[in-house]
């Protein structure tokens, strides 16, 4: 199973998950509050998929086949109505979803059941709008007491984070910035402020499936690796073997996210199984646990 490292090399009972006296789901909220945990990935594999797509039941059975699986850590996409960094893939799946009923407080009340089965380190991605719809600090305190080990909002420039930061930092939550190809002249400011990991676009435009990356993408993540300690994740477009080979020379992990989910839209219930065959050939040969 994945491990946590604090800066301090303090190691926690029972794989580093908290129990709650007061209830019997796992936490790890006041003890993230306490230590600055760094999340240690060598040659990362990171699956995204929608959350209620194709229903809230398949997406709980398949957090539990990943973390079984040769994955770093989960992101669990929030559906919203105008997901902006989103191709037509995943925008049709958080369609899909919002139009079955999904909402935030049903992927709350999934990932509760989720953590009393598995402690694999889960990231949610979602927009500004629905945090702010929520309530920030609401949300932001919900993600926390159920051990949400990050938050990726896309819609958000780096120079806005302020709205987030202060309160991700007050429940532990830690906010992942992205960087583009065409960020290159504020990598550095962006890189030495950032946590947990960073999102490293490898092309622009939205998510989607492709053949080819940006030409200077190596260059962004050297330049963002002299800048930080923390692990470099490289998505948008990643759908091959090959891709994530290839990511793995210069990069700590790859991102995939619309492969995944288009094979949930087409699958719906029955996806399960081929997400599994997809990751396996995915990772085949890569150890993409998290570690010390």
């Amino acid at each position: 199973m994945p491990q946590w490292q604090d800066t301090e090399e303090r190691k926690y009972m029972n794989k580093d998950v908290i129990y709650n006296e007061q209830s019997d789901n796992k936490s790890f909220n006041n003890k993230r509050l306490e230590d600055d945990k760094i999340l240690k990935i060598e040659k990362g594999f990171i699956p995204f998929i929608t959350c209620g797509d194709p229903n809230l039941d398949v997406t709980e059975e398949l957090i539990y086949a990943l973390a079984e699986e040769n994955v770093s850590l989960i992101e669990l996409g929030i559906p919203f109505s105008d997901p902006t960094a989103e191709g037509p893939v995943i925008q049709m799946a958080s369609q899909r979803a919002l139009l079955a009923g999904v909402t935030t407080d049903k992927i709350f009340d999934m990932v509760e059941r989720v953590r009393k089965n598995t402690d694999i380190p889960l990231v949610f991605m979602t927009y500004a709008n629905v945090v702010y719809s929520y309530g920030t600090e609401k949300f932001l305190q919900k993600a926390s007491n159920l051990g949400i080990y990050g938050i990726i909002l896309p819609d958000v420039p780096f120079e806005e984070k302020e709205e987030f930061s202060p309160m991700c930092n007050k429940y532990g939550i830690k906010f992942i910035s992205l960087i583009a190809p065409t960020s290159e002249q504020r990598i550095e400011t962006i890189a030495s402020q950032s946590e947990g990991f960073i999102y490293c676009v490898s092309s622009m435009g939205v998510t989607g499936v492709r053949n080819a990356f940006a030409a200077n993408i190596k260059e962004v993540v050297k330049k963002i690796k002299g800048c930080t300690d923390i692990p470099v994740a490289v998505g948008f477009g990643v759908s091959r073997p090959e891709h994530v080979a290839a990511i793995h020379e210069y990069a700590d992990a790859a991102i995939v996210g619309s492969a995944i989910v288009s094979i949930c839209g087409e699958y719906k219930e029955k996806c399960v199984p081929k997400v599994i065959e997809y990751v396996r050939e995915m990772t085949l040969g890569h150890d993409t646990k998290i570690g010390a």
